[in-house]
């Protein structure tokens, strides 16, 4: 494409013209579009808010604490990488039907008071989550191909409005409640009235189901790539930062001095921040030579938001809120880059799979990791310290990523065959 909102670092391709679609068909893919957004954080942050509050109730040690948190990134680099078989041998839109139901059957089974549901859970719950996380990019690519940017940012948007109201309200729900079981389970809720937005589309699909594409594209050579290499680098980066933070904030502030309707209302300021940010970051980086500004404007911000949290007092924590907020906006820049990618379907959904398996793998370090520390240490000093570095090593990896890369390109190579 000849204008792009992010600078990708995959080398863009000219795209046939999208086949016209049903008006009804688009409207339907806008909404699923929306309910999908709405819950692709929602049961992560809604179980962080209580995160101090389940382990109080039910009793599970340091390990397990440390555990909870991490699974959601680990599930999303392992069930992430069957993302690609599950598309050929169901079609993509039954595929997100499928990770849409297993969503929403481990959020519900999250509220049965037991360590062992909220685990079992938490692990089917998020396998499907990460099957959507993967499969999105290329429903976007598909339905909105003329739109892939203005999708995105819609997604995003109710991605993080989505997990913004859930951070303030799980808390005063799950009293209403009577239990933080409870509070998390009710989660599912939302998750179920994705797959019921989410069916139309599923069963258009079903009936006008176009001849398979051909070839396959493998999505682990991509890491032998300069684009893949340097997209699933970004990627696992910003994951890394973001979970670890959206994980471990509030309980952070919570064993700071804050309560946790405080901490869950400085939570919900963090991700309703990064709304408008990811909007703004888009803006920028949409204005020619902006591209590389919007991305030091969310990696610096991102690490004055963890310096922060380490040497400021409690007192502060709208102000830690805001900046790590702004940090959390370089999310959508991302998805565009990856959604740009290819020059079909299969490719994008090739770079989409390495680039969140991989990334997810090694971003489990973060959540996992800090709970560990802090519970050896007694103390966030030395978790924040290691997030700090890792928050400026992402200003170095957005600099490489907005690099200007001339790669040449025969008419009608495939974007995944790139110079390494």
């Amino acid at each position: 494409m000849a204008s792009s909102t992010v600078a990708s670092a995959v080398p863009e391709t000219v795209l046939s013209p999208p086949a016209p679609r049903p008006r009804g068909v688009v409207i339907a893919g806008v909404v699923a579009i929306v309910l999908i957004g709405l819950n692709l954080r929602a049961g992560i942050t809604g179980a962080a808010a209580l995160l101090h509050d389940l382990q109080a109730v039910l009793g599970y040690g340091p390990l397990v604490a440390a555990v909870i948190p991490s699974i959601p990134t680990l599930c999303f680099a392992v069930a992430g990488t069957a993302t690609s078989w599950l598309t050929r041998q169901l079609g993509l839109e039954k595929a997100i039907l499928l990770s849409l139901v297993m969503l929403a059957a481990g959020l519900l089974l999250r509220g049965i008071p037991s360590t062992g549901m909220l685990l079992a859970g938490t692990v089917v719950g998020m396998s499907g989550l990460a099957v959507c996380n993967v499969a999105m990019p290329s429903f976007i690519r598909v339905h909105f191909a003329d739109r892939t940017s203005l999708m995105t940012a819609l997604y995003t948007l109710t991605m993080t409005t989505g997990a913004t109201v859930v951070a303030v309200l799980i808390v005063p729900v799950a009293q209403q409640l009577g239990s933080p079981s409870a509070g998390v389970g009710s989660i599912g809720v939302l998750a179920l009235c994705a797959c019921l937005g989410f069916l139309p589309i599923a069963l258009h699909a079903h009936r006008n189901a176009p001849a398979a594409e051909a070839g396959r594209v493998s999505p682990w050579p991509l890491l032998l790539t300069r684009a893949g290499l340097l997209i699933t680098a970004g990627f696992t980066v910003q994951a890394l930062l973001a979970y670890s933070v959206m994980s471990w904030f509030p309980y952070m502030l919570v064993t700071l001095g804050l309560t946790a309707a405080e901490s869950g209302v400085m939570f919900g300021l963090m991700q309703l921040v990064s709304v408008p940010a990811g909007m703004v970051l888009v803006a920028v980086a949409s204005r020619s030579g902006m591209r590389r500004t919007a991305f030091y404007l969310a990696t610096v911000t991102m690490a004055a938001g963890v310096l922060a949290m380490l040497v400021l007092p409690v007192a502060w924590a709208p102000l830690t809120a805001v900046l790590l907020g702004f940090g959390l906006g370089i999310f959508p820049l991302v998805m565009v880059m990856i959604s740009r990618s290819g020059r079909t379907t299969a490719e994008t959904t090739a770079l989409s799979t390495v680039a969140q398996s991989a990334g997810y793998l090694l971003a489990t370090l973060g959540p996992f990791g800090m709970g560990l520390l802090h519970s050896a240490t007694g103390s966030w000093t030395l978790p924040l310290s290691l997030l700090l570095a890792v928050a400026l090593g992402q200003i170095i990896v957005g600099h490489l990523l907005t690099a200007q890369h001339k790669a040449p390109q025969a008419a009608g190579k495939s974007v995944v065959e790139g110079t390494s």
